[in-house]
């Protein structure tokens, strides 16, 4: 992964990050891959609260794609629901 993509990803998600930590939750980068899908790992209470996937569309993807426009998708590997 590129190194500045990667920096304007962690700092899209620190922008909600306090959010996530409110509630007990937090992601953490997995992947980039080639097609531009951001892959993420729900930690804490995002891996298993009922609204992470709401979470993760309205609020991450959302926040990582106003940033960098380049990333088509935000994908979690790990939503137990």
């Amino acid at each position: 992964m590129n190194e500045d993509i990667k920096i304007k990803i962690e700092s899209a998600l620190d922008s909600i990050r306090p959010y996530l930590e409110a509630d007990g939750g937090n992601v953490k980068v997995v992947e980039l891959t080639d097609d531009m899908t951001l892959k993420l790992e729900l930690l804490g209470a995002c891996s298993s609260c009922p609204m992470s996937t709401m979470t993760l569309k309205a609020g991450v993807e959302e926040a990582v794609k106003r940033a960098i426009p380049e990333i088509l998708k935000v994908e979690a590997i790990n939503v137990t629901i």
